[in-house]
C-alpha cells in the first residue's frame, strides 16, 4: 500500500529538512508531497535546494494561505492510496507513521487517527488539554465519531474518500472540517496511541486560541449544513 505523505510548511526552517529526512527514512511505500505557502525565515530557499534531490515532490504556493488550503492543494497531487498528514514541525514522530498504515492493509479502516491522549504527551498546556478535550466532546456529541483526539495533526485517510468530502479548509479549521465530514458519512475512525512533544510559541508554535473558536464554530457548522 503506497502512502501519499502530505507536509504542508510555513516558516519552519529549523526543522524541516530532519522531518523529511525522516519521512524519506521510513520502511514503506509512499511520496512525500511538500506544500509551502511563502516563508519569511529561509524555508522556501532551503526547500528549493532540497527539492533537487528528487526524493519529494515539492508545490511553491504563490500566496499564503494556510495549513488547510495546503493540504488541499498536496490532496490534488497524491498518488497513493491512503493520505497521511504530517506537520513541518517535530511535534509529532514521523517513525509512527506506518502503524497508522497497518488498519487499512487489514481492511480494518478506511480512516485512523493517531491519539495524542490514547498515548504520550509531553509539554502540552493546560489550556491546550482543555481546549483539546472540549473539541473531542463536541465532536462525539455533535457526530457520535467515539474519539479522543479530534485536533491531531495524525490523520490517514482513504485518499478518494478524502477527496469525496470536498474540503472547504483554508486553515487549521482542516481538522473539524474532516471529522465532521466523515461523522456525517457514517465512516468509523480507528484512533491509535501516538507520542507528542508540544513546542512553545517562541518555538515556533503557530496555533492559537482563536484557532479553537474556528474549530469549534466549523464544527457545529458542518452538523447543521445539509
Amino acid at each position: 500500500m503506497k502512502a501519499s505523505i502530505i507536509v504542508p510548511v510555513y516558516n519552519e526552517r529549523e526543522t524541516v529538512g530532519k522531518v523529511l529526512d525522516r519521512l524519506a527514512a521510513l520502511p514503506i511505500e509512499k511520496e512525500i508531497i511538500v506544500v509551502e505557502d511563502p516563508s519569511t525565515d529561509g524555508t522556501r530557499e532551503y526547500l528549493e535546494r532540497l527539492a533537487k534531490k528528487g526524493e519529494f515532490k515539492a508545490v511553491f504556493r504563490p500566496e499564503k494561505r494556510g495549513k488547510g488550503a495546503a493540504i488541499r492543494t498536496g490532496l490534488a497531487e497524491a498518488t497513493g492510496q491512503v493520505v497521511v498528514i504530517q506537520d513541518a514541525d517535530l511535534e509529532y514522530t514521523p517513525e509512527e507513521i506506518p502503524q497508522l498504515l497497518v488498519p487499512f492493509e487489514k481492511g480494518e479502516a478506511r480512516a485512523v487517527y493517531g491519539s495524542r491522549f490514547r498515548g504520550r504527551i509531553e509539554g502540552m498546556s493546560g489550556a491546550s488539554r482543555v481546549a483539546n478535550r472540549v473539541l473531542t466532546f463536541v465532536a462525539n456529541l455533535l457526530f457520535g465519531v467515539g474519539i479522543t483526539d479530534e485536533a491531531t495533526c495524525y490523520k490517514a485517510v482513504e485518499t478518494e474518500l478524502l477527496r469525496s468530502l470536498d474540503l472547504r479548509c483554508e486553515r487549521f479549521e482542516f481538522c473539524p472540517e474532516v471529522t465532521a465530514k466523515l461523522g456525517r458519512r457514517g465512516i468509523k475512525i480507528v484512533e491509535l496511541p501516538i507520542s507528542y512533544r508540544a513546542r512553545t510559541g517562541e518555538e515556533g508554535k503557530k496555533i492559537s486560541w482563536r484557532d479553537g473558536f474556528e474549530a469549534l464554530y466549523t464544527l457545529l457548522r458542518y452538523r447543521i449544513k445539509e
